[in-house]
């Protein structure tokens, strides 16, 4: 068992300062022996939105994120603007501040003292304002600029950085705070509110000296449409601490670009509710791309120091129902890992943070006890559990403070592996108390990946919006000034080239590489296993083993790939990525009469002028149609019992979508503005009255369906649409597989890649159903964990050469596909929702030449 007792002093590295670590509570209770292991919390609602019907589409854009600048010395005193006051704001029944009270709260803050400055990052999907305060001593411009001029060489002149001896002593080492990213685990906010008015104010010299060597950075709300509406998700029914990688939604697109801009050598994520207080480090497995010997020490050096801080408190079972702390590195074999970068503290680390930590406070206030509980109960429960989390931002700055000088070096050390292009190191056992060989994770990185331009690349509409994606993550991408070779592959001009001799080289490979199969190393995950925006999202990606010789131009935005021939006549757009799909849906919009024919649109000679700013706009290449015909394309209107995610991404992709569920059908639906029925959550044909399932036959007997999962499968049969045999696989299974297309109408194009999240596939295909897309024979898993179940069914080698997508026609001439797959899954895989439209052209199309006389 992994004791940490005698360890914390000398992990610590030298003594905190008892007045920076200060609590209500002076007991320090005793640590009875470790708690059962931490285990995903089902109160906490479910890891992803599976209901739409109820989410809004977004009424306008969100507020620009706009980071942190080093143009303003400190303090800023920002006037934030007051939103108007809201009754019912789900954090007042706890007694903490609602959202409308944080503005005053800070702007008195800023006119009381000249450590806090406040300011807008952004806004969220709802429109409303995200605040980030900076508390630290005053500094003048002078002072910023040079701070963020060590800041600069630390990350792009490490080997130099590393041997300024001077530079620790100058430079203000960056503490990030985000609270509440799940908008109904509501405390880390009040904690964070807490902890700024005491250092704001504080008169004692050890909190002067604090801030004269750091910035504390607090994101004092990440999620404040959900902690209006106490939801776990934020208004677009999207939980942001799945979506680091994607940055589908602007809340995480805006602490992205905080910790791009501030480089916190360490963070705390604030969240709730394990009992007792869940701290990491975490368990296996372990992120390979991290530099994971530097993370590890102070990871659990500082997550010891939150433990002696929250139990110090001295709360107990008996007398309040608080457990003791709970570490899952040391306290659990598995099942609370560090493995995908979606989350913050697991994202943090590739822009150099090397102590970060998801800490989940004690006590549940949400769920059905939000709703059951006592007021007063509720209220003594959000004190205790402001408490713990404002324990534990004091801890992490204390600690901070008493190892200011080795956090730099280390946040230095990151980026000079990186740069220097060193080989990813292993980590020896026993760096920490309990390192084992199960903890051991390492990765090969490639001397560069390449990104090809010309006939190459498979889209190149795909390859700027994954290019501009890297960017935006801080990671350096080269365009090649001539024709180069690269492992044996000619590659022409303006190809892009991604150096793996990069600062964020972790980052960079996290995003690009395959991935790799977990499924041997260990029994369970805590969420998905598999991601690879190198093989999903469209583009043509290549490893190059060693360096790339190639003069390069660094790469502030993708070059425009949009064209349209010269000449008159017709135009095709071949519909095989999602800028298409925007750009057709555009040009349907604006009334321009097209056709449809094998997943290609065919424009009009007369909307040349509509197709150029269709082009200039979206990226996409147009290119001559010649005499190729097809049936009408009208826009698709869709109504969707979706999961959230599957409903933004509809939308994204610019169709008309209305969510619908059992109870919206049950209550009276008018089918008349209903092209396509997409089917994946919320619907069950058997709970329909006979109103609703009588309205429904009369849909499916001139309207298309898509269904998608065990949803999607279970509507198909009840309906008698397809003649299939849905088989399900693991239902934890998740991750990257190897496909292979078919010659149907839905699939021809796709990727040779797909993800699975409880991966499904058909059998019994009757006359009629063809197979679009099917599992690859030789074992479809490339990265992520998918075991059999205990009865061996299920499992990877059973959907080897297995229908993955089918589509047909029902006796009634309606078009149905259905996904095993999941191709809009957290608006992640963005080279398969070209797939989904296709899916939906060709069912609207096919379904209404049906019935057209």
């Amino acid at each position: 068992m992994r004791t940490p007792t005698a360890l914390l002093g000398a992990l610590l590295g030298g003594a905190v300062s008892a007045a920076l670590l200060v609590s209500p509570h002076s007991a320090q209770a005793a640590r009875p022996e470790p708690p059962p292991p931490a285990v995903r919390d089902s109160g906490n609602g479910p890891e992803r939105n599976e209901v739409a019907s109820g989410v809004p589409d977004r009424a306008g854009a969100p507020r620009a994120t706009t980071g942190v600048s080093a143009e303003y010395g400190y303090p800023r005193r920002t006037r934030l603007p007051v939103p108007p006051e809201n009754p019912a704001d789900a954090a007042i029944k706890l007694g903490l501040v609602p959202y409308h009270g944080i503005a005053p709260r800070l702007n008195d803050l800023q006119g009381r003292s000249d450590r806090v400055s406040a300011e807008l990052i952004g806004s969220s999907y709802g429109g409303r304002d995200l605040y980030l305060v900076t508390v630290t001593a005053p500094e003048s411009i002078t002072e910023v600029r040079e701070q963020a001029r060590l800041r600069d060489r630390i990350e792009n002149e490490p080997a130099v950085a590393a041997h300024d001896r001077g530079l620790a002593g100058r430079y203000k080492a960056p503490i990030f705070v985000n609270g509440n990213i799940h908008g109904n685990e509501w405390e880390g906010t009040d904690a964070a509110l807490r902890t700024i008015e005491h250092l704001a104010t504080s008169t004692d010299p050890a909190v002067a000296a604090l801030l004269k060597r750091t910035r504390l950075y607090f994101n004092v709300t990440a999620n404040p449409d959900g902690r209006i509406a106490g939801t776990r998700q934020n208004g677009a029914g999207f939980d942001l601490n799945r979506d680091f990688v994607t940055a589908s939604q602007p809340e995480v697109r805006a602490m992205r670009q905080v910790m791009i801009d501030t480089q916190p050598v360490a963070m705390l994520d604030l969240h709730g509710y394990v009992n007792g207080t869940l701290i990491e480090p975490t368990t296996p497995p372990h992120g390979a791309n991290y530099e994971y010997d530097l993370f590890i020490t102070n990871t659990y050096a500082n997550g010891l120091g939150m433990e002696a801080a929250v139990n110090g408190l001295g709360y107990t079972p008996e007398k309040d129902g608080v457990e003791p702390v709970q570490i899952p590195f040391r306290d659990s074999a598995e099942g609370w890992d560090d493995w995908p970068p979606i989350f913050t503290p697991q994202y943090a680390p590739f822009h150099g943070t090397v102590a970060a930590h998801t800490v989940e406070i004690p006590l549940r206030v949400n769920g059905a006890d939000y709703t059951n509980l006592p007021v007063a109960e509720l209220r003594r429960r959000s004190a205790i559990n402001t408490d713990v989390a404002a324990a534990a931002i004091r801890a992490t700055y204390g600690f901070v403070q008493a190892r200011h000088d080795r956090l730099i070096a280390d946040q230095i050390e990151v980026f000079r592996r990186g740069a220097a292009g060193e080989p990813s190191k292993a980590v020896p056992l026993g760096i920490v108390p309990g390192f084992g060989p199960e903890d051991v994770y390492t990765t090969t990185y490639p001397g560069a990946y390449v990104i090809p331009a010309g006939a190459g690349q498979r889209s190149v509409t795909a390859a700027a919006r994954l290019v501009d994606h890297l960017v935006a993550n801080d990671v350096r991408v080269g365009r090649a000034e001539h024709a180069f070779r690269a492992g044996g592959t000619f590659h022409p001009a303006g190809s892009y080239v991604v150096d793996m001799r990069q600062p964020k080289r972790g980052l960079a490979n996290v995003m690009l590489e395959p991935g790799a199969d977990i499924s041997p190393k260990v029994s369970t995950m805590y969420d998905i296993s598999g991601w690879s925006h190198g093989l999903l999202w469209g583009a043509t990606v290549s490893a190059a083993t060693g360096p790339v010789s190639v003069a390069t131009e660094p790469v502030q935005a993708a070059a425009p790939t949009g064209s349209v021939p010269p000449g008159r006549g017709p135009l095709a757009l071949r519909v095989g990525d999602a800028k298409e799909v925007l750009a057709l849906n555009a040009l349907l919009a604006q009334g321009v009469e097209m056709t449809w024919s094998g997943g290609t649109a065919i424009v009009p000679s007369s909307a040349r002028a509509a197709a150029r700013t269709a082009a200039d706009r979206y990226g996409v290449a147009f290119t001559l149609a010649g005499q190729a015909t097809g049936v009408p394309l009208a826009p698709v209107r869709v109504a969707a019992a979706a999961s959230a995610d599957e409903l933004f991404t509809l939308r994204e992709l610019g169709f008309a979508v209305t969510p619908v569920s059992t109870a919206v059908l049950n209550a009276g639906f008018d089918w008349s503005a209903t092209d396509v029925l997409y089917v994946s959550s919320g619907l069950s044909h058997a709970a329909l009255n006979p109103a609703a399932r009588t309205a429904l036959t009369a849909f499916l007997a001139r309207g298309g369906v898509i269904g998608r999962g065990g949803t999607g499968a279970a509507f198909n049969a009840a309906a008698g649409l397809l003649t299939v045999t849905p088989v399900a696989g693991n239902p934890d299974a998740n991750g990257v597989v190897r496909t292979v297309t078919g010659d149907g109408p839905v699939a021809s194009g796709s990727p040779e890649h797909a993800f699975v999240y409880s991966p499904r596939w058909f059998t019994g295909l009757g006359a009629g159903v063809t197979a679009e897309q099917s599992y690859a024979a030789g074992g479809p898993l490339v990265s992520g964990h998918w075991r059999p179940n205990e009865d061996g069914t299920g499992g990877p080698e059973a959907a080897r050469g297995q229908a993955a997508v089918v589509s047909g026609r029902d006796e009634a001439g309606a078009a149905v596909v259905l996904f095993g797959t999941e191709p809009m899954f957290r608006n992640h895989p963005k080279g398969l929702f070209a797939q989904v439209a296709r899916a939906l052209y060709w069912s609207a199309s096919v379904s209404e030449a049906a019935v057209t006389p």
